[in-house]
């Protein structure tokens, strides 16, 4: 790439504006450490992992909104044990001024530990609007899921869609990470076809060690090709280096066009750290390039 390239101004002025970003309830030092450079408002997802108790949750998603910006609890359908237990986190969020946004996901156990087996049967129940909750955030699944057939997946989708429109809750809905461009922004197009109308924010990995973005890529069942790893800007037989986005989201920009593809933003999923993430994000947008 050339260094001194500018920024393509869909990169700057539309994909990049109202980014969102990710961080896990063991992160709020991280997110002090960042903030300085997160845009006020900015929208932050608090994760719903298993080894995180409710208590570390809501006190990741005061500090998000403390510093200034938009908290995103995530509820995890398949981990919640009972009915009992969503109403608690739900009714903990209101009490702390955090429950107008959700993302609301199946999550990881392949059987539900409680009453929920996916993020529809949770946006059903009706407790999400009883606690406040204004914006719910879904699952977006550009190269399908190991564990979910597409048709499920579509189907899925649209219902939830539907629901939350019946519900007259907005949305959006937030990807998986990926590698492929083209494939990614041909996801969205068949999601507009199918009748699905919610912003779409497409999972960016920051900035991270390669080794562990193929880590993560093989749990989430992302497609890692040597050609489509050449084209995001690594080798998959040397694991040692570091790789970001730049090459995957000026490609984005390129072949993003509103009139097909919608409201489309783009979400980072902070695997190399908050203030790796942060930081790089801020040279990408003044035109600065690594490598």
């Amino acid at each position: 790439m050339n260094p001194t390239a500018t920024v393509p101004p869909a990169v700057g002025t539309s994909l990049l504006d109202d980014f969102s970003l990710e961080m896990t309830g063991k992160d709020v030092p991280k997110l002090e450490e960042a903030h300085a450079g997160i845009p006020r408002g900015t929208r932050i997802n608090v994760t719903f992992l298993a080894g995180e108790d409710p208590g570390m949750r809501f006190a990741a998603a005061r500090a998000v909104k403390r510093l200034g910006f938009v908290p995103v609890p995530h509820i995890s359908a398949r981990r919640l044990p009972s009915q009992r237990h969503l109403e608690e986190f739900l009714a903990g969020l209101a009490a702390d001024g955090t429950a107008e946004n959700v993302f609301v996901v199946g999550g990881d156990p392949a059987r539900p530990e409680g009453p929920y087996e996916d993020a529809l049967a949770v946006i059903r129940t009706g407790l999400l609007q009883r606690h406040g909750v204004r914006h719910v955030g879904i699952s977006g699944y550009p190269e399908g899921h190991p564990a979910i057939t597409e048709h499920s997946l579509w189907s899925a989708l649209g219902d939830k869609s539907a629901v939350l429109g019946a519900q007259r809750i907005a949305g959006d809905v937030i990807t998986q990470f990926g590698f492929d461009a083209d494939r990614v922004l041909g996801w969205v197009e068949d999601v507009r076809a199918r009748g699905v109308g919610l912003p779409v924010r497409i999972g960016v990995p920051g900035p991270a060690g390669v080794r562990r973005l193929m880590t993560y890529a093989t749990r989430f069942g992302v497609g890692t090709s040597a050609s489509i790893a050449r084209k995001y800007g690594f080798s998959l037989t040397n694991l040692m280096g570091t790789a970001g986005p730049d090459r995957f989201l000026h490609a984005l920009a390129q072949g993003y066009d509103p009139a097909r593809h919608g409201e489309v933003k783009v979400h980072f999923y902070t695997f190399g750290g908050l203030r790796a993430t942060v930081e790089w994000i801020a040279r990408f947008r003044r035109g600065d390039r690594e490598g």
